[in-house]
């Protein structure tokens, strides 16, 4: 029986298909733990991307992959820009950690999660404190604006 997983998943950890997947669902604020997200609220982002999760474990020397064709499961929208999943490598060929400062994939949430904000593509958003509307917001102000008050008739 054990041949045959050997098939499906390598027994190498270092091999890309044991590497981690970080999803930018597990991160962001704005998803529920039923959607996805994987952190407490407080310590999560606003809509990450996986170009700044792959830029903070390149830039602490992790080996990475993105994998911009793959969508998390239970993310209904299919927003390009918030799709995709990064790969990363927590363990050498020896079993041990590649880094011993990410001994866990939670270890590694947190710390992803509390450097985005420090990315220099996040520091120039003046707007990052106002929420982005949502199409109900856009679709009642528009048939607010499309009113016209009642009013007498001139004469």
């Amino acid at each position: 029986m054990a041949a045959a997983a050997d098939i499906y998943m390598p027994s190498d950890p270092s091999d890309q298909k044991r590497w981690i997947c970080i999803y930018p669902t597990y991160l962001n604020a704005r998803k529920s733990i039923p959607q996805g997200r994987k952190i407490p609220k407080d310590k999560a982002v606003d809509s990450p991307t996986c170009a700044e999760i792959r830029d903070i474990c390149i830039s602490q020397g992790l080996n990475c992959d993105v994998e911009m064709n793959k969508q998390y499961c239970r993310d209904g929208s299919k927003d390009p820009t918030y799709g995709g999943r990064v790969r990363v490598q927590m363990k050498g060929s020896d079993g041990e950690p590649f880094n011993a400062q990410f001994t866990t994939r939670k270890a590694l949430y947190y710390y992803v999660a509390s450097m985005i904000p420090k990315l220099k593509s996040r520091q120039g958003q003046g707007k990052q404190d106002q929420p982005i509307p949502t199409v109900e917001d856009i679709c009642l102000s528009s048939a607010q604006q499309s009113k016209k008050k009642k009013g007498k008739k001139k004469k």
